[in-house]
């Protein structure tokens, strides 16, 4: 398989750009990290990447909507172009302010609002993949994925889960433990072709067993989150 382009878009802040940009090298992909305004600038790198992801952690310094502001640099600056990217199928991925501006730009349904007890939170989730997802991100995954969440706005709503559920677009759920209150234990959205995943917790923090806390040198790990970004790769490379 050919090293498909990427590109990671990053903020003002964002500090999870380098991680992601890690896990889609071990993936198969070739990415590049670039800022809302320099696409806007260069137009043929959106034109010619086979995969897009929007990194999350702080993006304007994580205050009160802090998605909110890179999804208006990416409207006002990408607006169309965006949507033509989505159009075309290509694989696209935002986690947690990544996942935000998803929303924001109603490339994905539903929204994002403080977590349900007040507090941030920081700690590792299991998530449970959704075998009636129709997502290409999740595709073929059945054992659940361990992996970090660092957030204060990670509570998902929507006014009709079931519906979600029914045109399958629940990619991802937590298992055991919902550490923001989202409704129906919501974890991942797609949006209805399937080619965009949106998600609060952090894959891209465990790809390799040595991320674990409870690596230990000489044992492997499973359930990693690189099965993930492999998947959105897979299907980058055949576009």
């Amino acid at each position: 398989m050919s090293s498909p382009p990427a590109l990671v878009i990053a903020g003002p802040g964002t500090n999870r750009d380098r991680d992601l940009t890690l896990a889609l090298e071990l993936a198969g992909a070739d990415p590049t990290v670039v800022l809302a305004a320099e696409l806007a600038q260069h137009h043929d790198l959106l034109d010619s990447a086979k995969l897009l992801a929007i990194a999350g952690g702080f993006s304007y310094g994580d205050a009160l909507g802090a998605g909110r502001m890179l999804a208006l640099d990416l409207t006002v600056l990408l607006g169309d172009q965006l949507r033509e990217f989505v159009a075309s199928g290509r694989p696209v991925i935002g986690i947690c302010n990544g996942f935000q501006v998803l929303t924001r730009t109603k490339l994905l349904p539903g929204a994002l609002g403080h977590n349900a007890h007040g507090r941030f939170e920081c700690r590792w989730v299991v998530l449970e993949p959704r075998p009636s997802s129709g997502c290409l991100w999740t595709k073929g995954i059945e054992q659940p994925i361990h992996c970090p969440i660092a957030h204060g706005e990670g509570r998902y709503v929507h006014p009709d889960p079931a519906s979600l559920a029914e045109a399958g677009q629940i990619a991802l759920t937590y298992r055991s433990t919902n550490p923001n209150g989202s409704v129906a234990d919501i974890a991942g959205v797609c949006n209805s072709a399937g080619n965009v995943l949106g998600l609060m917790p952090h894959p891209e923090n465990f790809v390799v067993g040595r991320q674990h806390p409870s690596f230990r040198r000489g044992g492997g790990l499973d359930h990693l989150g690189l099965q993930i970004f492999q998947n959105g790769v897979a299907a980058a490379a055949e576009m």
